[in-house]
């Protein structure tokens, strides 16, 4: 066997449908008719009866079509959903975890992560620079958005104005599945950084169950206190999970 013939076998990958890099594609460089009369159709579908009309792997499919433009993605868009169980989880799964399934590369992260940056923003848009205790359902369901599904626990602070307009949304923290660390301290000045009246604490319970824990019910007091003293008004904390969200203040914890 010659040196060159042996170099040429070896830049081969062994398991080529482990790799999206690797497409099988005609001498012409055209997309199968098979695979081009399938999108179409998708595509079609979805233009003339919208998402609903899809299920989920259909509707992932659409989403994978430009990441992995000649191959069949349906295969993927099935061990997304198998791994992370429907379109939200996967859209919204952690980077390092999607690059787990079998096929996943950074184009395919890149798209879904497209997604979700574009779901989270179009919701913001509803609650940003509105009075929040007007706008009450459109903020609940940027909360789900941002944070029902994630894996781990994130502490949200929205500062509101004197208005109880929304003026910002940050992140303070993020933790591990049960915990996050929060200094109430951090969260006050921050509030008189930007001078903000008022506050709506928000973290997720990935656990699904959005029932307070007691370390939860400590720190929201220990904030409410922190807050008083300098004229900042606490107006809720609410708890994010997979199918509700729980109000302290509906739920007289506040």
């Amino acid at each position: 066997m010659s040196q060159n013939r042996a170099f040429q076998e070896a830049s081969l990958p062994l398991f080529p449908e482990m790799d999206e890099a690797v497409v099988v594609i005609p001498p012409s460089g055209k997309v199968p008719s098979y695979l081009a009369d399938h999108r179409k159709r998708l595509r079609t579908r979805f233009m003339e009866g919208g998402a609903a009309a899809m299920p989920d792997y259909e509707l992932l499919e659409l989403v994978l079509f430009r990441a992995i433009p000649r191959q069949d993605v349906k295969p993927l868009a099935r061990r997304l959903l198998d791994t992370f169980g429907d379109f939200n989880r996967v859209v919204t799964a952690p980077s390092a975890r999607l690059v787990t399934v079998q096929g996943v590369g950074s184009a395919v992260v890149q798209e879904l992560k497209i997604v979700e940056a574009a779901a989270q923003r179009m919701m913001r848009a509803k609650v940003m620079n509105k009075a929040v205790l007007s706008s009450w359902d459109a903020l609940l369901d940027y909360c789900h958005t941002a944070m029902a599904h994630r894996e781990t626990e994130q502490f949200r602070i929205l500062f509101l104005d004197r208005k109880n307009v929304l003026i910002a949304d940050e992140e303070q923290a993020r933790g591990t599945v049960d915990h996050v660390p929060v200094y109430p301290r951090e969260v006050v000045k921050r509030a008189l950084e930007l001078n903000a009246s008022a506050l709506i604490l928000v973290h997720n319970h990935p656990s699904g169950d959005p029932t307070p824990s007691e370390a939860d019910i400590l720190i929201t007091g220990q904030i409410q206190d922190a807050a008083q003293v300098l004229g900042v008004t606490l107006h809720d904390h609410l708890i994010i999970g997979k199918e509700r969200e729980l109000s302290f203040r509906a739920s007289g914890y506040l």
